[in-house]
């Protein structure tokens, strides 16, 4: 009786965790739609070190946590300030700024990998900011993120998930008509 009522109360608890997994990743999925490929929660967005040119402050293989910021803030950072930004269309590179310089139509920034020995060839545009750099850094998950990106990780968060809600669905299911036997089977009478 009291296994009964433990295996009911963990089975509701794995239920709800289910499903707010699923609301969870399928909201995440709508925000990325939504906002063109770069999901933001709350203003903020994480974002994968694939090299070593921040070292030692922010190690290769790292995420981060950049803060998406306005067209004001973007022309008043100063040096001393870890920006991310566009260096073409795809790749965005973490560094910080070393020189401010004003023009007659924008904001140029020097920036420099903390762990590079010359300062970065082209001057970033403000314009070319994607956000500002939080402080929050989580060692090794980038590895992660970077696999569940790649083709295999897709196939394995999409297989994954997937035997597990027919494992669990064929449980309930199991549980269901294993119930309705025991309650049309006719009691023994003595």
């Amino acid at each position: 009786m009291i296994m009964r009522r433990v295996f009911k109360w963990l089975s509701s608890i794995l239920s709800v965790l289910f499903y707010t997994a699923l609301i969870t990743v399928g909201l995440l999925v709508i925000s990325t739609a939504l906002s063109g490929g770069k999901p933001e929660l709350f203003g903020y967005q994480i974002k994968t070190v694939l090299s070593g040119s921040m070292e030692p402050g922010i190690q290769t293989g790292s995420i981060i946590i950049i803060e998406s910021v306005t067209e004001e803030e973007k022309n008043s950072l100063i040096p001393g300030d870890v920006i991310t930004f566009l260096e073409d269309q795809n790749t965005l590179i973490t560094h910080r700024i070393t020189e401010v310089n004003q023009t007659d139509n924008n904001v140029l920034y020097t920036t420099k990998g903390d762990n590079n020995n010359a300062i970065d060839r082209n001057p970033v545009l403000a314009e070319n900011i994607v956000g500002l750099y939080t402080g929050i850094t989580i060692p090794m998950v980038g590895y992660a993120v970077s696999f569940l990106q790649s083709p295999q990780g897709i196939i394995l968060c999409l297989i994954i998930p997937g035997i597990l809600m027919l494992g669990y669905s064929i449980f309930n299911i199991w549980r269901v008509m294993r119930s309705v036997e025991k309650q049309m089977k006719p009691e023994s009478a003595e």
